[in-house]
């Protein structure tokens, strides 16, 4: 008889490492958004991933991170919610950027006192010469007691499986936490914000990605097209105008980018309704912080 485990994974390190990029390569689809600016992932996300003996529940979490706004307290308190009570913990190092400082503070603040078997994973190796991938897992070997240490490219796929394997082997039995089918517990109104953000982050300028929020205002169906009326919020008028672009063109590109992928995930033709606000310093407001969902 075949023994089935299953157990959560908490997936960490700090921003721009590529966790949601290895967690969308662990599970085989996209679940979490991705981008090259750093505080990309602002909820911790459960990715699920199951087969007919296991079912690994992923938990990608926001960039640990020392904080200079509310937003990003907050931020840093979801990694410590999403270590707690897990089967192993994942953190992830960029080997291209270098593994130092940061990785040790959250080796220390995070991957520690979760009392988890650790995995390290020493990611974007595929950017580096092979001979200059070992002193990466050197310096990676030194950040802690690690069960495994793996180099990955998330982005290639390499490296993956084994990860995979790794941390199969160290959950436990036990029945499945989740419906086989149940790919994310993120409701649809935030996987669909999510796009749209995505999209926003990777067409505006430096200064914007960080202020940019979206909130997904009303979802219709009605004959198989599906309506999204959505708002991506900014903290400033000027940043406003950098979103929204010259005559327009900026916020067209970020629509027609999200509708696409809008359209993969539901399975229909999309009607993207998409308008810009300003919510002046909402990343350091508590009640605008809680309107976004934060």
């Amino acid at each position: 008889m075949t023994v089935h485990r299953s157990g959560i994974v908490a997936v960490v390190g700090r921003p721009n490492v590529g966790k949601s990029t290895l967690v969308n390569a662990l599970v085989g689809q996209k679940i979490a958004i991705v981008s090259d600016k750093p505080q990309t992932t602002r909820r911790d996300i459960h990715a699920i991933w199951t087969t007919e003996d296991a079912q690994v529940v992923f938990t990608d979490t926001p960039g640990y991170h020392k904080p200079k706004t509310l937003l990003g307290a907050r931020l840093n308190d979801l990694v410590g919610d999403a270590v707690e009570g897990v089967d192993v913990v994942v953190h992830v190092v960029d080997a291209a950027a270098g593994v130092g400082r940061g990785d040790a503070f959250v080796y220390e603040r995070k991957v520690l006192p979760a009392g988890a078997p650790a995995i390290c994973v020493v990611n974007k190796v595929d950017e580096l010469l092979s001979r200059d991938q070992i002193p990466q897992l050197a310096a990676a070997a030194e950040l802690g007691d690690y069960a495994e240490i793996v180099p990955v490219s998330a982005k290639l796929g390499k490296g993956v499986g084994l990860v995979r394997d790794l941390i199969l082997e160290r959950l436990p039995e036990g029945p499945p936490l989740y419906p086989e089918e149940t790919v994310t517990d993120q409701p649809l109104d935030v996987r669909l914000a999510e796009l749209v953000r995505e999209k926003a982050l990777a067409v505006t300028r430096q200064e914007v990605p960080h202020s940019i929020a979206v909130i997904v205002e009303e979802i219709e169906e009605e004959d198989g097209l599906t309506k999204v009326h959505a708002t991506l919020v900014v903290e400033r008028d000027s940043q406003k105008g950098i979103v929204i672009g010259k005559g327009g063109q900026t916020l067209k590109t970020i629509g027609s980018r999200a509708r696409e992928e809008m359209e993969l995930l539901l399975g229909t033709k999309v009607f993207l309704d998409l308008r810009v606000k300003v919510l002046k310093e909402w990343q350091k407001d508590p009640r605008s912080l809680e309107r976004l969902g934060f």
